[in-house]
């Protein structure tokens, strides 16, 4: 049933969706996962019915929101080789055929796609029956799944300025309203950001995703080893490693003298550590820029070369435009080379500074916020093509306000 006839005969006014629940098609990595579950508690404390709706291997919103019921269809990406294509093909289509019965029986309002093969049968099912359909975009690159489905979406909310692979005909769906981030990074939004001294510690923050990057436990020892000793004296380095490269990296390190030393095969305490740090080295992942700039800090952006369609590259290149990072090839990434941009960034502490400044004006705590309005604005018919990010709303009013939110229902960090 569309928006426009499900008015007939009511007067005006009246919302025939205001009690209808709204479908969010979410699945595989957390990258999708998250800013669904981040949508679900905005559009809970609304007052507004969701459900979530993923395949048989995603994960569900368990403890953090055990009040969203979790609908389970089929799904796959494509496999390697024509048996590999067909086998996808067939559990797509089967997953077409249950999400088109669990759309007549649920009867949404909406539905909401995150990206990820999993959404493609839910989003397409809504498609077809006339449903409204808001895609969110994490990254600067649209994604395949969103590529399949934004011909027939009414709405696809971003957190980039420009994305590419998207048709020109279809940039008028657009709403910019930034990446969810979790709300204990959101609470960070207002951590003020000050520069290392001249001979005070500097604080070096390197993660490469959650199961860590190989390269960096390999060129960060080394970089830092060609550092004047003076200046390996100053640096407190808190570093993710893989497991099987800890004892190796640690190895390296522990004979250069450095004020400290933290390795990690995974921080639990991500949101503290960004507000900390003065400088990160990080992979360049929809999930970590939108971290790094809802706090405002300077990084040197390493992104992963394998990553589909080399979006993290995409993403990487337009905060080193914008002015927050440096983007660095995984090619360039050489120990000359980054102890060339660490003994520059350390001598020049302004420039660290500045590229904060500039992290921070291009980032938001209010994305969940945000796109919960989008969704909303769809409903009413609303316009897109607009950007909620930055100049819509007060930054450090939302950021207490979604803290907040989180708080009171339960928010499990």
């Amino acid at each position: 049933m569309s928006t426009t006839d499900s008015n007939a005969g009511f007067p005006a006014g009246f919302d025939a969706n205001a009690n209808k629940v709204i479908v969010l098609a979410a699945g595989g990595t957390g990258g999708h996962m998250f800013p669904a579950e981040a949508l679900a508690r905005e559009l809970l404390a609304r007052g507004r019915a969701v459900t979530l709706v993923t395949d048989k291997r995603g994960h569900a919103f368990g403890e953090n929101l055990p009040e969203v019921p979790v609908h389970r269809i089929r799904a796959a990406s494509p496999g390697a080789g024509i048996v590999g294509k067909l086998k996808a093909a067939l559990q797509m289509g089967l997953g077409l055929l249950e999400a088109r019965a669990l759309m007549r029986r649920l009867d949404p309002a909406a539905v909401v796609g995150f990206g990820g093969y999993p959404s493609v049968p839910t989003v397409y099912a809504a498609i077809q029956s006339k449903l409204p359909a808001l895609l969110h975009e994490q990254n600067a690159v649209l994604g395949r799944a969103n590529r399949m489905l934004i011909a027939g979406a009414s709405r696809i909310a971003v957190a980039f300025s420009d994305i590419e692979k998207l048709g020109e005909a279809q940039r008028a769906k657009i709403v910019r309203t930034g990446n969810p981030v979790r709300p204990a990074v959101a609470a960070r939004r207002l951590s003020p950001y000050e520069a290392p001294g001249a001979a005070g510690p500097v604080r070096l923050l390197v993660m490469g995703g959650s199961q860590g990057a190989r390269i960096f436990s390999e060129v960060i020892p080394a970089a830092l080893a060609l550092l004047p000793e003076e200046m390996r004296a100053r640096i407190h380095l808190a570093q993710q490693c893989r497991p099987e490269d800890l004892e190796a990296a640690r190895d390296a390190l522990e004979p250069l003298g450095l004020a400290r030393l933290e390795l990690q095969t995974f921080f639990r305490d991500v949101p503290e550590r960004l507000a900390a740090c003065h400088l990160a080295v990080t992979r360049a992942g929809a999930s970590t820029i939108a971290e790094l700039t809802c706090v405002g800090r300077p990084a040197i952006l390493v992104p992963y070369p394998h990553a589909t369609d080399d979006h993290q590259t995409a993403n990487a290149r337009h905060l080193a435009e914008a002015g927050a990072a440096w983007l660095v090839p995984q090619p360039s990434f050489t120990a000359q080379a980054l102890a060339g941009r660490l003994s520059a960034l350390l001598a020049d502490p302004q420039a660290l500074a500045t590229a904060a400044r500039a992290a921070h004006g291009w980032g938001t705590a209010d994305a969940a916020t945000a796109l919960a309005d989008a969704v909303l604005a769809m409903l009413d018919g609303g316009p897109a093509a607009h950007d909620h990010t930055n100049s819509d709303h007060d930054q450090s009013q939302h950021a207490r306000r979604s803290s907040a939110g989180a708080s009171a229902k339960g928010a499990a960090e």
